[in-house]
């Protein structure tokens, strides 16, 4: 089993190091090669995202990236931001499904800025649709008008064969949980969406089991604040996923715990957490590296088909928690205080 290790920048190394180092504690037969994305890769190569690092990407079965970006990039141009990395391999590798469930720990539950009653139990499962929507479309661009002023264009798009996928990746997901698919939408407004619920109600059809509700972006929004345990798989575009996929992530305490899967097709996979690349406190050794080990638990049930050692990670994440070890994000009275290095030896302990 062929795994591209892609540490990126900021604190993207340090997890990703946590993750890697779980991974060899389960004594599997893997290959895992590092290369250099984002920042990392415009200083290696002048580049987002390099040849090698794309090629790498396209001979490995599974992708385990870290985090990209740092503030001393963003008066590059565009194309050389460490983000237009993180968006072309994922469209290279046609990773259109992004995953991000959204688990609440009982140990964590006092870590949410919710009350407890409302997050307790909380089992969301987030499906994105990664290549599509506004971020694609085109035309877009910042162009000068007649009259001298500037116009920003970007285009909303979805057609029928990429709303009907990530709507199947939805559906067959609920059928593993508990059958309930709530598709986010702005059909009132927005023609695209308007799309996206008539292609949703006509794939329903194709799973009587699974109850499709259907609900506005902004009122989703509200929901997921209101009474998110109302949801069991939620299914939407590029843009309102990203938005409500990151608000999700607060409901658990810390984004530092969300991990993510991006799938193409084949379950070939990119993982990585949830967060960004939190370059203030880069090598300070006090990120939290959960989300990114439990991004290489998703990796080894989506991808490589390997659910008993998926949980055994899991339960090793959560064992760690309930001996009360925390990294500072997540930090409760009367907790054991580790920093990320320490945090990924506890799990590591956990799993033996």
């Amino acid at each position: 089993m062929k795994i591209a290790v892609l540490p990126g920048d900021g604190i993207g190394p340090e997890i990703v190091a946590q993750a890697v180092k779980v991974l060899n504690a389960l004594n599997l037969n893997l290959t895992m090669t590092e290369a250099p994305i984002g920042g990392a890769g415009y200083e290696a190569a002048g580049d987002p995202l390099p040849d090698a690092t794309l090629q790498l990407a396209k001979d490995s079965d599974a992708v385990l990236l870290g985090a990209v970006g740092d503030w001393k990039y963003d008066k590059l141009e565009r194309h050389l931001r460490p983000e237009r990395g993180l968006l072309r391999i994922r469209k290279e590798l046609n990773l259109f499904a992004n995953l991000r469930p959204a688990l609440l720990y009982p140990e964590l539950a006092g870590a949410s800025t919710l009350k407890p009653e409302v997050v307790s139990g909380l089992d969301l499962m987030i499906i994105r649709e990664l290549t599509g929507d506004i971020y694609f479309g085109q035309p877009r661009g910042i162009s000068t008008l007649e009259n001298g002023e500037r116009e920003g264009i970007n285009t909303m798009r979805y057609n029928e064969s990429e709303i009907k996928r990530i709507g199947r990746v939805a559906f067959d997901i609920a059928m593993k949980r508990n059958k309930k698919v709530c598709s986010v939408d702005k059909a009132n407004v927005l023609e695209t969406t308007e799309l996206w619920r008539q292609v949703m109600i006509e794939l329903s059809a194709e799973y009587p089991e699974v109850e499709l509700s259907h609900m506005y972006v902004d009122n989703a929004a509200m929901q997921l604040i209101r009474a998110p345990k109302q949801f069991d798989v939620m299914v939407t575009g590029n843009i309102f996923g990203d938005i409500l996929s990151d608000e999700a992530s607060m409901l658990t305490g810390s984004i530092g715990m969300l991990p993510s899967a991006s799938l193409d097709a084949n379950n070939k996979g990119m993982y990585e957490p949830s967060h960004g690349s939190a370059p203030d406190i880069a090598g300070k050794d006090i990120a939290n590296p959960l989300a990114t080990i439990l991004s290489a638990a998703m990796m080894l049930r989506y991808t490589f088909n390997d659910e008993a050692n998926a949980v055994k990670v899991e339960n090793a994440c959560k064992k760690a928690l309930a001996q009360g070890y925390r990294t500072a994000d997540i930090a409760t009275e009367g907790c054991h205080l580790l920093g990320c290095n320490a945090m990924g030896d506890a799990v590591v302990a956990a799993l033996n």
